[in-house]
């Protein structure tokens, strides 16, 4: 499966993968009982949200405060951070999203597309 998310810079996310880490969000707050991943678009094409969590988890750039009240109220317990105001980087907030996704699959019984793909694409290069 290839990567059709723009790729970090030294660090740093475009301002449309960070648009884009803000969508898939929203996605995962309207996750209701699905058996997949929930998904946004990317220049028109369908990307599940567990694979822009993973495109952000070496993102440095600091999340927003809105968006770091959206992550840490999913934490069972206060999240606070290293730097000035508690600051959360995007990684930061991608691998806990990550985590949350993936919570969220085994509680459903569900899977995650862009993991299966993944697996499918490996053992394709295996032969």
């Amino acid at each position: 499966m290839s990567n059709a998310l723009p790729p970090l810079h030294n660090g740093h996310a475009p301002f449309t993968l960070q648009e884009l880490f803000r969508e898939a969000l929203y996605a995962f707050e309207e996750w209701d009982a699905e058996l997949t991943v929930p998904i946004v678009t990317f220049e028109g094409r369908v990307v599940p949200i567990s694979q822009v969590f993973d495109a952000m988890r070496q993102c440095d750039d600091i999340v927003p405060m809105n968006i770091v009240g959206a992550v840490t109220e999913r934490l069972t317990k206060p999240w606070e951070g290293e730097g000035p105001l508690d600051q959360m980087t995007f990684s930061t907030a991608a691998r806990v999203m990550g985590v949350l996704v993936r919570k969220r699959l085994l509680a459903n019984g569900g899977t995650d597309i862009a993991a299966v793909a993944a697996q499918a694409d490996e053992s394709r290069s295996r032969r």
